[in-house]
């Protein structure tokens, strides 16, 4: 995915920008800034830090409770969308992940299937969870943001935040889980402007 970011930045004519990615993004903006730096102007990593994250996340369940969906062809999309919903319940609890999970639903020729290749998914977790090791450093402006309803950045992960983005500031924002943006995007925008202008 980094590989890709950069082929779309040259791409784009892009020499310098500021990257923002949350989770999985923000694994890539973080690969991007250490193995390119000259590319990245600031990096913005959201509820997401450079550690194994398998141990704080639901995704297993995600996955397989997806994988379990099973939906009648030729429903209207309103109510294949509510069968899914009714039937993720049991192992997604929180009804903002359900609705981002939801957004992969599509319809394929009067069928219902996933966007996302959930094999795939599944048979490469460990990686999806891991960060790969560095010894490189990205000493540009850095802003780790943090849900204060979030384990994705833990205090345990500090050590290694400083040692690989020696410039990083690390907030959190109340009362936001790992969907920050959707949870308060007020306070989300507003931590954002103020890192970008300072």
């Amino acid at each position: 995915m980094t590989n890709d970011l950069q082929h779309l930045l040259g791409q784009l004519h892009i020499t310098k920008c500021v990257l923002i990615g949350h989770s999985m993004g923000g694994k890539v903006a973080m690969t991007t800034a250490l193995t390119q730096s000259d590319l990245v102007e600031r990096l913005v990593v959201v509820d997401i830090s450079p550690a194994r994250s398998a141990t704080r996340t639901n995704f297993h369940n995600y996955i397989q409770a997806m994988k379990d969906v099973k939906i009648s062809s030729d429903l209207p999309r309103s109510t294949a969308r509510r069968l899914a919903e009714d039937q993720l319940r049991e192992l997604v609890k929180e009804r903002s992940v359900r609705q981002f999970l939801l957004t992969n639903l599509v319809e394929q020729n009067g069928h219902y299937a996933w966007r996302v290749n959930l094999e795939a998914i599944s048979n490469h977790m460990e990686d999806i969870l891991s960060f790969p090791e560095f010894n490189a450093t990205y000493h540009g402006p850095t802003l780790f943001l943090g849900g204060t309803s979030s384990a994705y950045i833990s205090s345990e992960d500090y050590p290694e935040i400083q040692r690989l983005f020696p410039a990083a500031e690390i907030q959190y924002i109340p009362d936001a889980s790992h969907w920050i943006h959707a949870d308060k995007p007020l306070d989300f925008i507003s931590s954002l402007i103020t890192f970008l202008q300072s």
